[in-house]
């Protein structure tokens, strides 16, 4: 167990910690609810969870930053939020600082140095999906906990154990389960049964999980604890990775201290571009999602989207359009740029996507057949988690972070409490086969020792008139790259509202395979008829997105956008 030689401390830091708890259940006031018009400027939190976001709000309110802020919510999503929150994963961060300084920060998991390319196939060279999905096989060295700490190190005011205080009081006091969160832990029983042999505090010691139950899970708040201690060495080294390691041996991965030791997370240069005057700052690789953004913005504004209609016809079939041939794209091109040369320039030139966009005819369906990348192929689960910050001066933080699947590889590492992700079927596991997302890949996203998987996360960032417009993100896998550009249109081409720009239905095409899938509703049957006779195959399905927005509007108030689909939440004052 982490605590065997340091309990007194450990305990003693929770303890300290635990006062969290009853602010973090008591302070209704920066609570918004879905319909509110209230408006605020002090500063915004929006997540997958009213308890992080209110841990965030506290932060805010101590005198913390957005950065600050965003630290403290990544770490609370790893308690009260564990199918997409995490330590055992990692993600992507865009900032903008009042000033209009920009940064990207790389926190993407990486393949173990034992990680081969032809690891996941079987002796007729076909994949094993299981391999690559579930068991201590399919995870890649977390970076959350490095990612998290170089943020601060960077831009951080408060001290860190600060900003772990609030995840730690939440571990070992425990939150209360909502109703979806209690349905989530009573469908995974079994497979984390299966793979933790051992056991784990997300499976209820005698029946099931039920609403406003109580899910306390003490070794988490001692890894939390070992982290506010130590900063990312209490993870990377010492107790928590020995167990890391110990789970490993026990279950058959291959990652090991090593490994470990060795994980950065890296600053990178974020992707720029215009589109109808606003600036929008996103995610450059191994993140598929602010290059295929940009492509897909550049493709559509030269047509009069505010004239034609929120989905409507001739709308859709332009934005799926450009969307078959921007996924096309991604295959080919897309994938870790310190393993593979990304095209990153000739992939956002305007010239480039409007020749694209040439083969378009208004008469009939295109082909995603006779739809190839247009330059000289790369697959994601949907649980993954987005949330957004903006502080009292202006300062705004992106961040998309997952473990892939829901719940990751369902193995909780014994003595810690985390999740471990499953993230290495986010590479092509066979060039040209379809990852869990039905995303197709190819050699530029292929398995290689410590190589970055390609993402379709686009947290992002647009500013209007050189200061702060809006901070936008969304889980979703391959429906990631659609949502965040769907929510962008929703504003600025139709004049919505930052709540209703989440609400407004949506629809999505991936190039491979060649449907269309939309939400429940998200069309009038003469649309549907219209697009059906055109050739297109219109597949009705769940849910598509969960973003998490702030928009800043023109009196200077955020403006929140929750998702209604998901049990997500903002807090601001």
């Amino acid at each position: 167990m982490l605590n065997a030689t340091r309990l007194p401390q450990i305990i003693n830091n929770i303890l300290l910690y635990l006062f969290f708890t009853l602010v973090l259940t008591s302070c209704a006031g920066g609570q918004l609810g879905r319909s509110t018009h209230q408006e605020y400027r002090q500063g915004m939190v929006v997540s997958a969870s009213r308890y992080a976001s209110e841990a965030g709000l506290q932060i805010l309110k101590k005198g913390g930053n957005a950065v600050d802020a965003a630290v403290a919510v990544q770490f609370a999503l790893a308690v009260v939020y564990p199918n997409a929150g995490n330590l055992g994963g990692g993600g992507f961060m865009v900032y903008r600082s009042a000033a209009g300084e920009t940064a990207a920060l790389d926190f993407r998991e990486k393949a173990a140095a034992a990680a081969t390319r032809d690891m996941y196939l079987d002796s007729l060279q076909n994949p094993v999906v299981e391999k690559s999905l579930f068991g201590h096989l399919a995870a890649g060295v977390p970076g959350s906990v490095a990612g998290m700490e170089a943020a601060h190190k960077r831009y951080g005011k408060l001290s860190w154990k600060t900003l772990l205080a609030p995840a730690i009081a939440l571990a070992a006091g425990g939150y209360k389960l909502s109703a979806r969160g209690a349905e989530e832990l009573n469908g995974q029983a079994a497979g984390f049964r299966q793979y933790n042999l051992l056991g784990t505090a997300l499976v209820k010691a005698a029946g099931t999980w039920k609403e406003g139950d109580l899910l306390v899970q003490q070794e988490l708040a001692a890894t939390l604890a070992h982290i506010a201690e130590r900063g990312a060495a209490g993870f990377y080294d010492g107790p928590v990775a020995r167990l890391i390691v110990e789970e490993m041996q026990r279950g058959g991965g291959i990652m090991t201290a090593a490994d470990l030791r060795a994980y950065r997370a890296v600053w990178r240069t974020p992707v720029t571009g215009i589109y109808r005057g606003l600036k929008i700052i996103t995610m450059p690789p191994p993140s598929s999602g602010g290059i295929a953004l940009m492509q897909l913005l550049q493709m559509v504004e030269p047509y009069p989207l505010r004239r034609w209609g929120f989905n409507k016809d001739s709308t859709i079939q332009l934005m799926v359009e450009a969307e078959r041939r921007v996924y096309a794209d991604r295959a080919a091109h897309l994938g870790d740029p310190d393993f593979h040369p990304v095209p990153q320039h000739q992939l956002l030139n305007e010239n480039y996507n409007t020749q694209r966009m040439a083969g378009f005819t208004w008469e009939r369906s295109g082909n995603s057949a006779q739809i190839a990348a247009g330059l000289a192929a790369a697959p994601e689960h949907e649980e993954t988690t987005h949330f957004s910050v903006v502080d009292r001066n202006g300062n705004a933080v992106s961040i998309t972070t997952t473990l892939n699947g829901s719940y990751g590889s369902n193995v909780v590492v014994k003595g810690a409490g985390f999740l471990l992700n499953n993230e290495m079927d986010d590479f092509s596991v066979k060039p040209g086969s379809p990852n869990m997302y039905g995303l197709v890949g190819g050699k530029a996203n292929a398995i290689a020792p410590g190589k970055r998987m390609l993402s379709s996360m686009t947290p992002t960032v647009v500013e209007k008139d050189g200061k702060l417009f809006m901070v936008v993100g969304t889980p979703g896998g391959s429906t990631i790259i659609t949502s965040v550009f769907q929510t962008i249109v929703n504003v600025v081409d139709f004049d919505m509202g930052m709540q209703a720009a989440v609400n407004a239905r949506k629809f999505h095409h991936q190039w491979l395979p060649d449907e269309v899938y939309l939400e429940k509703e998200a069309i009038d049957s003469l649309t549907h008829r219209k697009l059906t006779n055109k050739g297109y195959r219109l597949v009705e399905r769940g849910n598509i997105g969960r973003v998490d927005a702030i928009l800043r509007n023109k009196w200077g108030y955020y403006e929140a956008g929750a998702d209604p689909r998901g049990d997500d939440s903002a807090a601001a004052w």
